[in-house]
């Protein structure tokens, strides 16, 4: 396949509303499923699938509420975003995959893995959610921490977030290293012009797991990552320098913590890496499958 294999986008019938996703490489490759988290969309991996596509089948959705996908009536908790993807999963026929996941994309990434760990390949993973015991744990930078209080909190996240479109003007562009041109942050910007389209990204900060709170989220996520810790299949954790919920040193000290899971430093990176390092994530990713998929017909026989 080419390195520059095409990408299709495509549409799923889910739960009664839509759910669009990218897909590019072999059929009859391993799924390599992409998921992404707040703000953004499929279009986040744009430049990484086709890196990956000559060694997997990729599959990168929108999200429920995001990107091109539907916008049901529902809250768009942890659990409604668990939902919809299973039920894309069922729909789609993906029997086993490598997880490929940042932000929100991790905490669905290892609820999915703690409750069906016969379906994951292997799990790449950067910027990730976990339960987190205090504000402190959350965010290195004081700032950002009292801007996602503001968030959680009831009228301000309203004005901030519905009104304002902060997360995608402000937190978005806040962690990237370099400028995104207005071509590159239109597709960012589309699923949500109107105050009340942008309900879905209010929901995602009132669901982080901090002090307990959410109590089922945070207690979910204690399990999840409980199972990841135990969990066996081979790992990859990207960090960036100085990184925004995973400092490099926590980075350091996780990846130890985890079975089979190597540590890529990719330099300098806040939030979402793969804005500024698509090609090292995606040579990275790409590198890891191939050499896995090498060893496992040896690991059968």
């Amino acid at each position: 396949m080419s390195q520059q294999a095409e990408i299709q986008i495509r549409n799923a019938s889910v739960l009664g509303s839509t759910m669009a996703y990218r897909e590019t490489g072999a059929q009859d490759a391993p799924v390599a499923l992409f998921l992404h988290g707040n703000p953004t969309s499929s279009h986040i991996w744009r430049n990484i699938l086709p890196l990956v596509a000559p060694v997997a089948h990729c599959i990168a959705p929108d999200l429920i509420g995001f990107g091109r996908s539907g916008k049901p009536d529902i809250a768009y908790r942890f659990v409604d975003h668990v939902r919809y993807l299973d039920a894309l999963i069922e729909q789609l026929g993906i029997s086993s995959a490598y997880l490929v996941a940042q932000d929100w994309g991790t905490a669905l990434a290892f609820h999915l893995a703690a409750r069906r760990p016969d379906f994951v390949r292997g799990l790449a993973f950067m910027e990730f959610i976990r339960p987190m015991p205090t504000w402190q744990d959350f965010h290195q930078v004081e700032a950002a921490r009292e801007t996602f209080r503001k968030f959680r909190t009831p009228g301000e996240g309203e004005a901030m977030i519905l009104e304002a479109n902060a997360f995608v003007e402000r937190v978005l562009p806040g962690g990237i290293m370099r400028t995104l041109s207005e071509d590159e942050m239109a597709p960012y910007r589309a699923p949500f012009p109107t105050p009340e389209s942008r309900g879905p990204v209010l929901a995602f900060p009132r669901e982080l797991p901090i002090a307990g709170e959410p109590a089922d989220v945070y207690q979910a996520l204690q399990a999840a990552h409980a199972s990841l810790k135990a969990s066996s299949y081979p790992k990859l954790l990207f960090a960036g320098e100085p990184g925004a919920v995973v400092a490099p040193a926590f980075a350091e000290a996780f990846a130890a913590s985890l079975r089979h899971c190597a540590l890529v430093r990719l330099g300098p990176g806040r939030h979402y890496l793969q804005e500024d390092h698509p090609d090292a994530i995606g040579r990275s990713v790409a590198g890891w499958i191939a050499g896995i998929e090498a060893v496992l017909p040896q690991l059968a026989a």
